[in-house]
């Protein structure tokens, strides 16, 4: 089972996470044949996040990964977002055409509104890094859609999404992350 978790820095803590940045990529490690994407999130150039998604059995084992991470545990987090989610790209981020490198990249979270939106990858896929839908704990109830996009502008990254059908989107500057 896919999920998407998106650990959202508390306030003042940037010190914290770089004394545990080795501690982080650690515990990551742990799990690099699950990971489909990861990386920092920036919102007016300063850290803001940090993204998250995984290959995980069950609920629970997902949360046992977002909730025993360093920076979480030593308070750097002041909250979490743990959703299911379903790859539509099928891929990693490293299977991304574009490289790592190369144009500004966001992550996009749509938090859903009624009937589902977005189920289909939309035309720009070549821009797409990740892309997919996201679920309640059993996968029967649409929440939202979460993507992770090249493109040239927040507001280019936001249009991917069908506006009136979400309740909020947020756009944060993503970078890929880890050690890869």
């Amino acid at each position: 089972m896919e999920f998407l978790c998106y650990h959202r820095d508390r306030a003042g803590s940037l010190a914290l996470r770089q004394e545990l940045l080795e501690e982080h990529w650690a515990y990551m490690d742990r799990y690099e044949a699950e990971l489909i994407a990861r990386g920092p999130t920036f919102d007016g150039g300063r850290l803001s996040g940090s993204l998250h998604i995984v290959d995980l059995p069950d609920p629970a084992a997902v949360r046992a990964f977002a909730f025993n991470e360093p920076g979480y545990q030593a308070g750097a987090y002041r909250d979490v977002l743990v959703r299911r989610w379903r790859n539509l790209l099928g891929r990693t981020m490293w299977d991304f055409p574009g490289g790592r490198a190369g144009g500004d990249r966001y992550l996009v979270l749509g938090f859903g509104s009624g009937p589902a939106a977005d189920l289909t990858v939309p035309p720009e896929r070549d821009e797409l890094i990740a892309y997919g839908p996201l679920l309640s704990d059993d996968g029967t109830a649409w929440l939202g859609t979460a993507l992770l996009v090249r493109a040239s502008d927040p507001d280019s990254a936001r249009a991917l999404l069908t506006r009136e059908r979400y309740a909020d989107i947020e756009v944060h500057a993503w970078e890929f992350g880890g050690r890869r």
